[in-house]
């Protein structure tokens, strides 16, 4: 039988031997971790679902992949049409981190409101 559950004694009490099932080992970055917060205290029933169904580490690997994807697809975009470029970096090192920085601080906007806070 496949499902045959088999005890160990721990004093005067059998126990059952219970195993999890083997979870991938995956660095969970910026994104999945904003995202885990999130669903910890605003969405209880989703989260404690994919904790003991043991899919909440690939569910937010899946996440932190796609919000880290939009956001550098994001930079590139804007940073293009505001003519953010290397030869702008070499000119003006100053003027190149401020547009970047704020490139970078609206591009978190978007991914944090259609992906990381849903």
């Amino acid at each position: 039988m496949k499902n045959q559950i088999t005890y160990a004694k721990q004093g005067d009490y059998l126990l059952p031997d219970l195993r999890l099932p083997e979870q991938p080992n995956v660095e969970i970055g910026v994104w999945g971790r904003r995202h885990l917060g999130y669903i910890e205290k605003h969405h209880k029933i989703r989260y404690f679902n994919l904790l003991t169904s043991c899919k909440l580490i690939a569910y937010l690997a899946g996440i932190d992949r796609e919000a880290t994807k939009m956001f550098d697809g994001i930079v590139n975009k804007i940073s293009k049409q505001e003519g953010v470029t290397e030869q702008l970096k070499a000119d003006n090192l100053m003027m190149w981190v401020v547009k970047i920085n704020n490139i970078r601080n609206r591009a978190s906007e978007i991914v944090n409101n259609e992906l990381i806070y849903v």
